[in-house]
């Protein structure tokens, strides 16, 4: 976040923060099993269950993974008004029903999509996950739902080992660069949102597939990150279907580096968005 508020005046952008409430039990239960909800709150998750998510879980994490869930959903909310939002944390993708793994404890996409679509915020919701790694919690939890699409591109070879089945996989080989992304990812997503329609799109904005990532096995710059990012985001407001985005994965020794990749990320989304509503509003139309 500090690394965001630096950068932003730079962009020339003026970035408005909103602190999220702690995302209610019942929101989770409804994509989680009860029982591991219960573990988590009461801080006594099962020490194999630990080990799979990467760090102890203690009260001070469940407060924090409860604020960020309730992030992604306030992101969603925020950017049906403003057309694009960011949540500066979360992108727990590898979170499943009964645990957590990947550094993930609760799975905030799908428990986001779900609520949205519970109180009626949209009908149909796009989950676009351009993280380095395959989004394996957020298939599970939505698999067989119609009113949920799950597009997730992803580095072939990489965590995790036993793939689940999003609506779409595009699995990517070792060392692909910037040209070979953008043409799988220009490929794939304007058909996604042609052929699904949806009224929202949660993005799973990780800025792992960076060449310099420590646990990517993609080759993509900074150019291209950003190419990626204005392109998701053009995709949607073009169509005039609001975007949140979470973090998602970012992984180095220079944890400034990450830092930056990641709120050099979400400012290019708000300027795309921004320059996607001048045009709109050129043209006449409104939202």
């Amino acid at each position: 976040m500090e690394a965001l508020r630096e950068l932003a005046p730079q962009h020339g952008i003026e970035m408005v923060e909103h602190r999220p409430d702690p995302c209610p039990r019942e929101w989770l239960e409804a994509v989680h099993d009860h029982d591991y909800v219960d573990e988590v709150f009461r801080a006594e998750v099962p020490r194999e269950k630990e080990r799979r998510i990467g760090f102890p879980v203690t009260s001070r994490i469940r407060d924090r993974v409860r604020h960020t869930n309730g992030g992604t959903w306030l992101a969603a909310r925020l950017a049906i008004e403003h057309g694009y939002a960011a949540n500066s944390a979360a992108g727990s993708h590898h979170a499943l029903s009964q645990t957590g793994a990947g550094y993930c404890v609760f799975n905030d996409l799908a428990v986001a999509a779900n609520r949205l679509i519970a109180e009626g915020d949209a009908r149909q919701v796009l989950i676009v996950d351009c993280d380095v790694h395959q989004g394996d919690g957020t298939a599970s939890l939505t698999a067989g739902r119609t009113d949920i699409f799950t597009l997730s591109l992803h580095a072939e070879k990489n965590f995790p080992a036993r793939k689940a089945r999003s609506s779409l996989d595009v699995p990517l080989a070792d060392g692909v660069d910037d040209d070979g992304y953008m043409e799988a990812l220009g490929r794939h997503l304007p058909a996604c949102i042609a052929d699904f329609a949806p009224d929202l799109v949660l993005y799973q904005a990780g800025v792992d597939p960076h060449a310099q990532d420590r646990l990517g096995r993609l080759a993509l710059s900074d150019e291209g990150l950003a190419r990626r990012d204005r392109f998701v985001v053009a995709e949607a407001r073009a169509r005039a279907i609001p975007i949140a985005s979470a973090l998602g994965g970012g992984y180095g020794n220079d944890q400034r580096a990450v830092a930056q990749r990641h709120a050099r990320s979400m400012l290019v989304m708000a300027d795309e968005n921004a320059k996607t509503a001048c045009v709109r509003a050129d043209a006449g139309v409104s939202e």
